[in-house]
């Protein structure tokens, strides 16, 4: 908390002239307090098989954030972002899978805090194409890690199956005005897990087909498994279509995943495939309503760790406003409905944390974003 007060005196200190706003310098702190109520109120306060906001039913600090980027330009090519981050989200991040695959690295616990530590370089060719090391963002998925930037509260499970941050290169290329380009070699799947020293690749297209529509395709192809052999390594394809206009945004993603299991008898192939539909309507100055249905089928608990398939719905209310400069503020409260079926499906439920297949929730969230 010392540190988060401090970074936030030292932002209030800068200048506040068009000038420096305009520089390659940028600064944001983030903060999203919330509460879910729950149906099934579990003794152990989980939402299963959930990366995000999966702690129930007691206040939460669910990420509490500050990072600073330059941006590289053709007149200082270098660029630099370091951020930090605390809070429930953070807490998967660390994997408590089954070892050995998802064995956590050393200093795991520690790093889970780092939401960038990346530096850049804006080459000179074509358009410009800027090559990134680090600590990144993913390129795979719709949604963003900060439910801010989203049309509902909380993150579907389509994007908590998939990284948040990878650890690696980007190579970054537009070769046209409606056509960007994505080249990745990253350390793997899980950036805070270590089961093998190769690389893993990835690959990402978005083309701007007409004003408002863009369409996206993201691939991932690497090792996850102690047992490096080709054979054994996971594929996913996210692919994601969105059509956006000034007061309306109507978006689908459908993803696909597959892995060859090395240490299972019988070395199966389990597969994954996930879906889900956005629409947000924007009411005026300040008010939006946010719905989202969606499915995922993991037949082999490849992406939830656990044998189940997850139908749900939310619809979100959001209020914003901007009490000063600099600041949002947002207000949401959100309604939802989840199913898990199958042989290792359920949400926990009651003081014994019985498995039960629905589940009902009531989320309430503040959000404050500070960007300058």
């Amino acid at each position: 908390m010392s540190i988060v007060l401090a970074v936030v005196g030292i932002l209030l200190a800068l200048p506040t002239t068009a000038e420096e706003d305009a520089g390659p310098w940028s600064f944001r702190l983030y903060f999203d307090g919330g509460y879910g109520a729950s149906s099934t109120e579990p003794d152990n306060g989980l939402w299963r098989s959930k990366g995000t906001t999966f702690k129930l039913d007691s206040p939460q600090l669910n990420l509490a954030m500050g990072v600073a980027r330059k941006k590289p330009t053709a007149q200082s090519r270098w660029g630099v972002s370091f951020g930090l981050q605390t809070g429930v989200d953070t807490e998967n991040l660390v994997t408590s899978s089954p070892p050995p695959e998802n064995e956590p690295i050393s200093q795991a616990e520690t790093l889970r805090h780092l939401y960038r530590a990346n530096f850049s370089y804006l080459f000179s060719a074509g358009s410009g194409l800027r090559l990134t090391a680090g600590l990144i963002n993913s390129y795979v998925g719709y949604e963003s890690y900060l439910a801010i930037e989203n049309p509902n509260y909380t993150r579907g499970y389509i994007l908590d199956t998939v990284p948040y941050f990878l650890v690696g290169v980007e190579t970054a290329y537009s070769p046209s005005d409606v056509v960007d380009l994505g080249f990745y070699v990253v350390t793997g799947f899980n950036y805070l897990a270590d089961p093998n020293d190769d690389p893993s690749f990835g690959f990402s297209v978005a083309w701007q087909a007409i004003p408002g529509l863009t369409l996206r395709q993201n691939l991932y192809y690497g090792p996850d498994q102690v047992d490096a052999s080709l054979e054994f390594w996971r594929f996913l394809s996210d692919t994601i279509v969105e059509w956006k206009t000034d007061h309306f945004l109507l978006a689908a993603a459908f993803d696909y995943g597959t892995e060859k299991r090395a240490a299972e008898a019988g070395q199966p192939r389990d597969d994954w495939i996930s879906a889900a539909l956005w629409a947000r309507w924007l009411i005026g100055d300040h008010w939006s309503l946010g719905l989202r249905p969606e499915f995922l089928q993991d037949d082999g608990g490849l992406a939830t760790a656990s044998e189940q398939r997850l139908r749900a719905f939310a619809a979100t209310l959001k209020y914003e406003f901007r009490p000063a400069r600099h600041n949002r503020l947002v207000a949401s409260l959100e309604v939802r409905t989840d199913r898990s079926t199958g042989d290792g499906g359920g949400f926990y439920e009651g003081p014994d944390n019985d498995l039960v297949e629905d589940q009902s929730l009531v989320l309430l969230g503040l959000l404050w974003s500070f960007d300058r």
